[in-house]
């Protein structure tokens, strides 16, 4: 059975320049620093999301268990800096039926998994 991570951001506005590049430079470097080239990493749709909807994806979490927390831990980082690219929008990040907790301070992590709980 797979498990997925899901994220959404919507707003009004749609995204400006500034914005689509600065998802661009998250998308680059936390592709780049994905812990295993061989699984899924953050993954944005190509439009086609609900109205309002500036940015959408969704990233399939990795059926070994070894690599299951390394993934989540990085992609729910990359989620927080583009939340953090795009003030004002309005988030939604669920692993399945399970939503994901934003702190203002540390981002998103799931409950127990904060950096200081979970070693990395």
């Amino acid at each position: 059975m797979s498990v997925s991570l899901y994220y959404s951001a919507g707003r009004a506005l749609p995204l400006t320049g500034a914005e689509t590049a600065a998802v661009g430079a998250v998308l680059a470097a936390r592709g780049s620093s994905f812990p295993f080239q061989d699984e899924e990493g953050l993954h944005l749709y190509d439009g086609g999301g609900e109205p309002d909807e500036v940015l959408d994806g969704s990233t399939r979490m990795p059926a070994d268990p070894g690599r299951l927390l390394p993934v989540i831990v990085h992609v729910l980082d990359s989620v927080t800096a583009l939340r953090r690219a795009l003030p004002g929008a309005r988030w939604r990040v669920h692993l399945d039926d399970l939503d994901v907790p934003w702190d203002e301070e540390d981002g998103y992590a799931l409950p127990g998994m904060r950096d200081t709980d979970s070693g990395f």
